[in-house]
């Protein structure tokens, strides 16, 4: 006949109370804050490149519109913390399925919008990618690539800061 052995762990209650807290802390509330500083390095280093291809003559600044924001979808969807770092206003599009003066179909330019504090800066796609006439200069893909590694840094710095304020937070909760 097998022998049943019973044991009896303690104190396990705090420590998933102090886990539970912690994940919450770490993943909602410090992740997305590290994840920001990390991400502003790259806005402004954009801005910056940015900056440096402003025609002077004109009113608009695609610097200004330069811009970071909360990717709600990707966290919805999947879970994933992300931010998202852009141009406001886009680009123009050409739509097809919108009727225009009670004409179905045929496609017709959608303007950008000049209330922008940069202006109407529709046309950073072609500087960035450039056209069948016009070399690339690119300034938002050398923003992040020429600062990689700072950002990553900067996230892991923050997020560790989190990590230990989160662990604080739970063994504060746990000791009550």
């Amino acid at each position: 006949m097998a022998e049943t052995i019973e044991f009896k762990l303690e104190g396990l209650d705090s420590l998933l109370g102090k886990l539970e807290a912690v994940s919450y802390d770490v993943k909602r509330k410090g992740g997305r804050a590290a994840l920001r500083k990390a991400a502003q390095l790259v806005a402004g280093a954009a801005r910056d490149n940015a900056a440096r291809l402003n025609d002077p003559e004109t009113r608009t600044e695609i610097a200004k519109n330069i811009t970071l924001r909360w990717n709600g979808r990707l966290f919805k969807q999947r879970g994933d913390l992300g931010f998202r770092v852009g141009i406001l206003g886009g680009a123009k599009q050409k739509n097809n399925y919108h009727t225009r003066r009670g004409r179905a179909g045929g496609t017709y330019e959608v303007g950008g919008d000049s209330g922008n504090p940069g202006g109407d800066t529709f046309y950073w796609r072609f500087l960035e990618f450039g056209t069948a006439k016009m070399a690339a200069q690119p300034f938002m893909r050398n923003a992040l690539a020429e600062n990689i590694t700072a950002a990553t840094d900067a996230f892991v710095s923050e997020y560790e800061k989190a990590i230990d304020r989160a662990i604080r937070r739970a063994a504060k909760k746990g000791g009550r």
